[in-house]
């Protein structure tokens, strides 16, 4: 009879498969459109990314988003993607409920059309990938769960494969004993390049997310380098993960008393430096395309010019060592100051390199394909597990694995409170489990002492 080890990993992996399956599967199947969402998107918005207004007369980039504006009544821009050719320039921009739409200029920054940001294929991908569609914290905190769990299962199905001899030749005629040996073999070969997959994809998760970045922030040598300076309050999301929620430097204070104080958001500025200007100051810094103007959102924030390694934005993503965060006067348009991929600290590299990674575009075809052989064999891993249940599976019963009759064993117990001790979410749904086993022992009992 095997330990009481095995068995508590032999019933928890099974219990933690039965329930997560269909996240993962949802995760994976999300995952895999989205590392290809760049090559769906080129051909689904061709007219909008390489296409022309047909219009020969060339305006200023400040008159088309003017004219962006008045066509869409309502949103003002935030930020313009400055992409590298063929591509056009992008306008994002948003109305007063968080509504966001794409405006393409074409050579002549004449406006070519617009997107509702909120239904393009990468943005309806990420979505489902990271919230299901549905949003909200509770389904961010679901998904995230199913990624602790996950890697809960491959280790637990290693530490079953080489306990339990699976890979060992043996004469074996049995169907499921077949299924479970490729079940197991597969598995142990897609486990450290999956879990590789999922810890790079944690700095955007909803709970161990913002641990991961408070500490990249507490432990500036660690993580992000410190500024001291006046707390962002723009659309960051073309700004680099590590320094997204890092505070910009403050415009001069002498130009901002010019016109009174308290403007946010999309109120104009009369005195504000120009686009156009703050490009030709952009131009003499040798600042190479692709890069994200993003609007200062008060009268004493600044211009944010950023290259970024995991933008989300089709044709934007730089390499991750040139990635830069630039900061210049919204009056002056004189540069402040800026936070390079050489300023950062061992953990905010790591995730520099890990995101791109992670979304399939850091040494580009190659990624994809190794993320994609990667996720199509998890998937045949689920399936062949599901299979060697079936073939196991009593007619009318759950057939689970048997549940331990003596008490739980210490080693178990360690390795489980060492996994919810790195992975919280992880350790609180361990908690919940324990407290429905023991309300399911208790009625048992119960029905037994009744009878």
């Amino acid at each position: 009879m095997k330990n009481t080890f095995y068995q508590s990993f032999w019933r928890t992996h099974f219990y933690a498969a039965l329930f997560i399956t269909p996240l993962l599967i949802s995760l994976t199947l999300s995952g895999i459109g989205y590392l290809f969402y760049t090559d769906v998107e080129n051909q689904l918005y061709d007219k909008y990314f390489f296409g022309e207004s047909g219009k020969t007369e060339v305006q200023s980039i400040d008159d088309a988003v003017k004219l962006a504006e008045e066509s869409y009544a309502g949103y003002k821009t935030n930020k313009i993607i400055e992409l590298e050719e063929p591509y056009n320039t992008r306008l994002s921009m948003k109305n007063a409920d968080g509504k966001e739409k794409y405006v393409f200029l074409d050579d002549h920054n004449q406006i070519i059309g617009g997107q509702d940001a909120g239904y393009t294929f990468g943005n309806i991908i990420r979505n489902i990938h990271s919230s299901l569609f549905i949003g909200g914290t509770f389904v961010n905190y679901l998904v995230e769960l199913a990624a602790c769990w996950a890697i809960f299962l491959m280790l637990s199905g290693i530490y079953m494969t080489f306990k339990g001899k699976l890979l060992k030749k043996t004469k074996q005629t049995n169907k499921r004993q077949k299924s479970r040996k490729f079940h197991a073999l597969l598995g142990t070969i897609i486990t450290i390049p999956m879990l590789v997959i999922i810890f790079t994809g944690l700095p955007w998760s909803a709970f161990m997310g913002k641990y991961i970045y408070q500490a990249s922030q507490d432990y500036p040598s660690f993580g992000t380098p410190l500024l001291q300076q006046q707390p962002p309050t723009s659309d960051v999301s073309e700004i680099p993960w590590a320094t997204r929620q890092e505070t910009p430097p403050t415009s001069d204070s002498a130009h901002a008393a010019h016109h009174g104080g308290g403007n946010t958001g999309f109120v104009a500025n009369p005195n504000q430096l120009t686009v156009e200007k703050l490009q030709q100051e952009i131009d003499a810094m040798n600042i190479s395309k692709p890069y994200a103007i993003i609007y200062p959102t008060s009268e004493d924030g600044v211009y944010t010019v950023a290259k970024s390694s995991n933008t989300g934005v089709t044709g934007l993503d730089v390499s991750p060592d040139d990635e830069t965060t630039m900061y210049f006067d919204q009056y002056s348009g004189e540069f402040i100051d800026k936070v390079g991929y050489e300023d950062y600290g061992i953990l905010a590299k790591w995730f520099t390199w890990g995101i791109p990674l992670h979304e399939g575009h850091l040494f580009g075809w190659p990624n994809k394909l190794i993320n994609l052989l990667v996720c199509l064999a998890f998937l045949v891993v689920i399936a062949w597990g599901f299979r060697t249940w079936l073939l196991r599976k009593k007619q009318g019963i759950l057939s689970a694995p048997p549940k331990i009759s003596q008490k739980v064993s210490i080693p178990f117990i360690i390795f489980m409170i060492i996994l919810g001790i790195l992975m919280p979410l992880f350790g609180l749904s361990l908690i919940a489990v324990v407290l429905v086993e023991l309300i399911i022992n208790l009625v048992s009992k119960n029905k037994k002492e009744a009878n």
